[in-house]
């Protein structure tokens, strides 16, 4: 490590001593003066000394690695599988335009029923929730409760079903098929649909009682031709 240079003060103080050796004795009036510039010479060496200190230099930065960190976290799709861009189903039952649609995924229940043309006339929803996402594939019925989703079978325009022999399922039959009892018309049958989608069905024929409409007469008429 190399030494600090001698400070200039020093310098002159060693040239004074060299030059005043014999006036400087200890009996001589110039020794104060020699302590005097000393005492100087030495405060002046302190302060060059302080302040020719080197100061340390900041290090650089490291230079960072190229590439991504093997911490990175890893991303939400990575987790789950990407939504479905379009998804099909059926809509049937009291719609304007009932059949298979075509709707974006992610859809709900209540997409479906308004992509089908909306409720058609007073036909309850109350047993749909319009809220729920859609599942591809499913079917939607609209006006009917619980079971009574699965559709109708067919009449035979050839041999059509004597409405007079026929014994109708409450809780399956639609309101054209209702209409097929003694004494009900388009009104009344589509109470007894209503009563059966706020009821979740009837459980009991005596439950027809409980229809406004239905009195003692019409419920003996419909008795024997209806079951659940």
């Amino acid at each position: 490590m190399r030494s600090a240079p001698i400070p200039p003060s020093f310098e002159a103080l060693r040239k004074v001593v060299a030059t005043q050796r014999v006036a400087l004795g200890p009996d001589r009036p110039g020794l104060r003066l020699l302590l005097l510039v000393a005492l100087v010479a030495t405060v002046a060496g302190g302060v060059y000394a302080w302040w020719s200190q080197p100061e340390p230099e900041p290090l650089a930065p490291p230079t960072p690695v190229a590439g991504s960190p093997l911490s990175a976290p890893v991303t939400a799709s990575r987790q789950r599988p990407a939504p479905v861009a379009e998804l099909t189903v059926h809509v049937t039952g009291k719609v304007r335009r009932p059949g298979v649609i075509t709707l974006p995924g992610g859809s709900r229940v209540a997409d479906a029923v308004q992509e089908a043309g909306g409720v058609r006339g007073a036909a309850a929803t109350g047993s749909l929730n319009l809220a729920r996402k859609l599942v591809d594939g499913e079917q939607i019925v609209v006006g009917l409760s619980g079971t009574a989703a699965a559709a109708a079978p067919p009449v035979n325009p050839v041999n059509p079903v004597d409405p007079a022999s026929a014994v109708v399922d409450l809780n399956t039959a639609t309101p054209e098929q209702l209409e097929q009892l003694p004494g009900v018309g388009e009104v009344l049958a589509q109470r007894i649909v209503e009563y059966r989608d706020a009821h979740g069905g009837f459980r009991s024929v005596e439950q027809l009682r409980d229809v406004n409409g239905i009195g003692d007469r019409k419920y003996a008429e419909m008795r024997d031709k209806t079951r659940v």
